[in-house]
């Protein structure tokens, strides 16, 4: 247990610098440029997102329908609509994390909160612009494709029947968890210092992670894990059952990005024993 802590120790005073925490209320941010450049590539990011993974969405659903002539071989399938998701993610992180950090869902800008990498003016910013963000990219879909997009759905979530509400959100949960999890693993200070030769490693094990959870959990709740694009799917679409379910992917998310947040910084980032040896330091100065 001590070599470990030496070793990583030693490691933090050469390789790499953990980036200062981010105060909770930092209202200078609202007048810096860089702030707002922030929050609109969030809204297009977002936007992007909802148009090419909702128009695949819809796709399936028009060429897999027996009333039209389709079949299952004729669509790209949960593995397309899988890959469609994550490939999406991998592009638009890799395109704005430079700018935003390329968060592109509620849930990783609350998980980033939590952790004190983001303050919650940035937070609340984010959440918005990604929330009008999918609720326009959605729009756009309904605009160019109206008859597909009432006839199939408009890539709403929803409980699929057979299953309770118990399942919805344990599965919203975790696949959160996973998706979150590798947002702070991808992007650890440690971590980058050491592969920061090859940019497209956060990007891609993040899009891989959306992949995989959306091949878990489609048939189960049409795979949430993103507050914002639940969201904007059931503005558009407007549909009385996507309403009712609307709060688990809400609740689902965010219980799932907290749970990350926590497990990443207090026990894999050693932060409870770091507050547990400052306040022993602290006290023991006390009494001296």
């Amino acid at each position: 247990m001590s070599t470990d802590l030496t070793e990583e120790e030693s490691l933090s005073g050469k390789d790499y610098k953990d980036p200062p925490r981010v105060k909770i209320f930092e209202a200078r941010e609202l007048g810096k440029w860089s702030f707002y450049r922030a929050v609109i590539a969030e809204f297009i990011a977002t936007l992007l997102f909802l148009y090419i993974t909702v128009l695949t969405v819809i796709g399936f659903k028009s060429q897999t329908d027996l009333k039209t002539g389709g079949g299952a071989c004729a669509s790209v399938g949960l593995l397309g609509i899988s890959w469609a998701f994550g490939g999406m993610i991998f592009i638009l992180v890799y395109c704005t994390a430079g700018i935003s950090g390329g968060h592109i869902n509620p849930a990783v800008t609350f998980g980033l909160f939590l952790a004190s990498k983001v303050s919650l003016v940035r937070a609340i910013s984010y959440i918005v612009a990604q929330c009008l963000g999918a609720t326009c990219g959605v729009g756009l879909v309904k605009v160019f494709q109206k008859t597909y997009y009432n006839r199939y759905g408009g890539g709403a979530n929803v409980l699929a029947d057979g299953y309770n509400v118990g399942v919805g959100v344990g599965a919203e949960i975790i696949g959160t968890f996973v998706l979150v999890y590798t947002v702070f693993s991808a992007t650890d200070p440690k971590r980058n210092a050491r592969d920061s030769h090859i940019p497209v490693l956060a990007p891609l094990p993040i899009g891989f992670s959306v992949f995989m959870v959306h091949l878990a959990t489609i048939p189960i709740t049409g795979t949430g894990i993103n507050p914002a694009r639940s969201f904007g799917a059931a503005v558009i679409y407007n549909n009385q059952k996507a309403w009712d379910d609307q709060w688990i992917f809400w609740v689902g998310p965010f219980v799932g990005a907290a749970i990350a947040a926590l497990y990443h910084q207090f026990v894999l980032r050693a932060g409870a024993m770091r507050a547990y040896g400052s306040v022993r330091s602290q006290l023991h100065e006390l009494h001296a």
